[in-house]
């Protein structure tokens, strides 16, 4: 065996749910044409043929007895987490995963995410050893989410290396009458972390930026790591109201008449 040639990095998605939330109580148990919501984000996840496992992390007793019972992996984590991050964190100490093996974060509340995406968001860092994470980005096309706080906005370097995340519009155009509009992007929640990079940004006090922006993802530039930012085609549906779900239940219906 040549030793030299080190094993490629394992590819593993950990979806972190929990039960109570302000504005969608029981939200990963919420039904879509008849299947829990958390069910359809692991299926989703198991079919995607880089990743090597599937976990659910969770503290609810309710939401791992559902995965269980359509024989999903459920990681028991601490019910005090303040993010789905140190949830995440939590659940990749206790599973067997390698430091340089690769995390990724699927968010519980995205039913319909594009199988591409989890290949978009890991690639970098399987590509790059020194890189400790990335994340997903999609070019605005709808105008209202420029100036929308929720739409989280990025501008990022030419390596595609993010500089600063916010929930306000960047870049302004400074002079309107400019004829070349400027292009806007927006992050989508979907992270690939480098599982010992993931114990170390955990560790690090909340940043100055992060505590204005309510964003931890600037943690990461506070402290001088870099967050890879990679375009995708595929833009996130979330259901964060239970109004949301006859959306994604319509969405479905569409895609089965094709």
């Amino acid at each position: 065996m040549d030793l030299q040639h080190k094993a490629q990095p394992k590819v593993v998605a950990i979806i972190p749910a929990r039960y109570h939330s302000n504005r969608f109580e029981g939200k990963p148990l919420a039904r879509i044409m008849g299947k829990p919501m958390i069910q359809h984000v692991y299926e989703r996840a198991q079919a995607v043929t880089l990743l090597s496992r599937v976990a659910v992390a969770t503290d609810d007793e309710r939401i791992a007895a559902c995965v269980r019972g359509f024989g999903g992996e459920v990681v028991m984590t601490r019910p005090d987490h303040v993010s789905g991050t140190d949830r995440l964190a939590e659940a990749a100490g206790i599973m067997d995963i390698g430091e340089q093996d690769v995390v990724v974060n699927i968010q519980g509340d995205q039913p319909l995410f594009e199988a591409e995406v989890v290949s978009q968001v890991a690639t970098p860092l399987l590509e790059d050893p020194a890189l400790p994470m990335a994340t997903l980005i999609y070019k605005i096309v709808r105008k209202e989410e420029i100036n929308d706080p929720n739409h989280v906005k990025t501008v990022f370097d030419r390596h595609n290396n993010a500089l600063y995340f916010s929930r306000s519009s960047i870049p302004f155009q400074r002079n309107p009458e400019e004829p070349v509009a400027p292009t806007y992007y927006k992050h989508l929640g979907f992270y690939a972390y480098r599982k010992g990079f993931l114990l170390t940004f955990v560790g690090l006090p909340e940043g100055e930026w992060e505590r204005f922006e309510k964003l931890e993802q600037l943690r990461a530039l506070e402290f001088g790591y870099k967050i890879r930012v990679v375009l995708t085609q595929h833009d996130s549906v979330e259901v964060d109201t239970p109004q949301d779900l006859e959306r994604v239940e319509e969405l479905i219906k569409k895609d089965g008449q094709q």
